[in-house]
């Protein structure tokens, strides 16, 4: 009889004593830095069928025996992305968990599912709840079609979450520090190349150039399919000449303008220069649809 009665009163203790499987589960996410590390028990207590709550589980293989290259390369992406929604509050974060389970803690967990490499990310939805997606037991797997990076897994995951994962690409110091380096640099280079940039022969050739590849047919024949034919007649070889005799014609124009203010060139002399440029394009057919005016 006093032992019925011990019992009674240690029951009210016993009752309170006993946790919820959502508290196991937000103390154990608690204790791993946001990533609740699994074994067969907790893989079946954090995926059971009647859950309120989504997971993403990381499936790894770390052993160093196990040689998985690309279980190191993206684990801490998994970790960095698990750490960012630990930062949520807890009315959002208690409603979805992060998880790992490694391949020699729980061989059986991986037998079950029938994982033959690694790394493999399964997110499981809630079944119950006001977050419920779905009634099956069925995970979504993790496309690593855009690599081991953290930006792609935390906005895929962001899909299955109650809230977006707060996720921020940490600082390239690497970067930033090169960037740093290359200003002396490109400072000392430019002030060799100010006169050049100055020089106003330099933006008058520069000009006259894009003139030339604009105006030649060159851009036309290189977009639609490189050095064949072209535009009626035109060939992708024929562009090469073309582009020279616009080029002599324009940097005869030029020099036409600054030798008259001199008193160089007269107009006949310019015009003996420019004949046999326009004597090409006299020997085109009619139909030449980059001819000049003569």
């Amino acid at each position: 009889m006093l032992r019925l009665i011990i019992a009674l009163l240690c029951l009210p203790f016993c009752l309170a004593a006993q946790k919820s499987p959502r508290d196991e589960l937000v103390q154990l996410a608690a204790a791993g830095n946001g990533v609740i590390r699994l074994d067969e028990r907790t893989f079946d207590l954090l995926t059971s069928p009647n859950r309120d709550w989504s997971a993403a589980i990381q499936l790894t293989a770390l052993n160093p025996q196990r040689r998985c290259g690309p279980c190191k390369e993206f684990g801490p992406s998994f970790q960095a992305v698990a750490k960012a929604w630990s930062t949520v509050n807890p009315e959002q974060r208690n409603n979805h968990f992060f998880a790992s389970i490694d391949f020699d803690d729980a061989f059986q967990v991986f037998k079950k599912l029938g994982i033959m490499s690694a790394p493999v990310v399964h997110v499981y939805p809630a079944t119950e709840g006001p977050y419920a997606k779905t009634t099956r037991n069925d995970p979504f797997k993790y496309d690593f079609s855009n690599g081991f990076e953290a930006r792609p897994l935390a906005e895929q995951l962001s899909s299955h979450t109650p809230i977006s994962i707060p996720y921020k690409d940490p600082i390239n110091w690497t970067r930033v520090t090169s960037l740093i380096s290359l200003i002396p640099i490109v400072a000392l280079v430019f002030r060799f190349i100010r006169p050049v940039l100055q020089n106003r022969w330099v933006w008058a050739a520069n000009t006259i150039l894009l003139s030339t590849i604009m105006t030649s047919g060159y851009m036309f024949t290189r977009i639609r399919v490189g050095l064949r034919q072209g535009f009626q007649t035109q060939y992708g070889q024929e562009v090469q000449v073309v582009s020279l005799l616009y080029g002599v014609l324009a940097g005869s124009f030029v020099l036409l303008i600054l030798g008259l203010q001199i008193y160089i060139w007269t107009a006949d002399q310019f015009y003996h220069v420019l004949y046999p440029c326009f004597h090409v394009f006299r020997v085109k057919n009619r139909g030449y649809p980059f001819k000049l005016l003569f």
